[in-house]
């Protein structure tokens, strides 16, 4: 999941009341999700903020730990009444008073990490792209004496924190710029262009909830609820397809392990 998908999350969780609630149980369903410390750690432990770094859901405890929550592919979040059903992909499940938050993940690929000092993993990521430090000019500084390509650069949360497979070939595309250039090549027009692609589609794909593809097991939900940015993708998953802007059939290359959708004629 990408940034979109985990702020609609943090977004839902918030509007539905969740800060506040007391942590009075635990059901832990797979171990595993909970990679630092046990269930009984959060006992009687209130939630006091929830916020959002890169892709990781951050939840601020009123005992001075914060318990960040990475949902990793197909990891989403489910806060409802005590009462609701359980599903069975369920690994975590943390109970409050009358509701309930579940930790549903088909593949077990999330992860769950309790720190007393979450500067620790913070400090690692990249810049915010909705931050206001994210600017054009700040983009092509970065992207300088950078020998790596830019699709690859765009995936590293060390350099850029949020962005995925999906937003990165939007925004290339929207940006007109080849997955495969160099980004110490990308001039300053082209990481204006850059910047602008990136922000106003995180931004509209917030507003959409998301972005849910296919039917599967796995597929983004945010409190059971889909995302609705796919209607919004011109490229992504379109292999074959004519470009919407020249009609050229969009092409899919693997670049750094990731499939690639790009219009060779456009991006050139």
């Amino acid at each position: 999941l990408e940034l979109p998908e985990v702020e609609t999350t943090c977004r839902d969780l918030v509007s539905g009341g969740i800060v506040g609630e007391k942590i009075v149980a635990l059901e832990v369903l797979w171990e595993p999700t909970l990679s630092n410390f046990k269930g009984e750690d959060l006992l009687n432990v209130t939630i006091t903020e929830v916020s959002r770094r890169g892709k990781f859901i951050l939840f601020s405890l009123s005992n001075g730990k914060t318990l960040f929550i990475h949902l990793r592919m197909t990891g989403s979040l489910r806060y409802t009444q005590k009462s609701a059903p359980n599903d069975p992909y369920d690994r975590v499940i943390l109970l409050f008073e009358t509701t309930k938050m579940a930790f549903r993940d088909p593949r077990k690929f999330g992860r769950m990490t309790l720190t007393v000092n979450p500067e620790l993993i913070t400090n690692k990521l990249g810049i915010e792209p909705l931050g206001d430090e994210f600017t054009p000019h700040r983009l092509h500084q970065m992207l300088q004496g950078r020998s790596k390509v830019i699709k690859t650069l765009l995936l590293d949360q060390n350099f850029i924190a949020g962005i995925g497979n999906i937003y990165a070939d939007e925004s290339l595309f929207k940006a007109q710029i080849a997955p495969l250039r160099r980004a110490e090549t990308i001039t300053l027009e082209e990481a204006k262009r850059l910047h602008s692609a990136i922000v106003s589609l995180l931004r509209a794909a917030i507003v959409n909830r998301g972005t849910s593809l296919g039917d599967g097991k796995g597929n983004y939900v945010s409190n059971g609820k889909r995302g609705e940015n796919a209607r919004e993708l011109k490229i992504f998953r379109k292999t074959g397809a004519p470009c919407p802007i020249c009609s050229t059939p969009i092409e899919k290359i693997v670049v750094g392990q990731r499939a690639t959708h790009f219009c060779p004629t456009c991006q050139k």
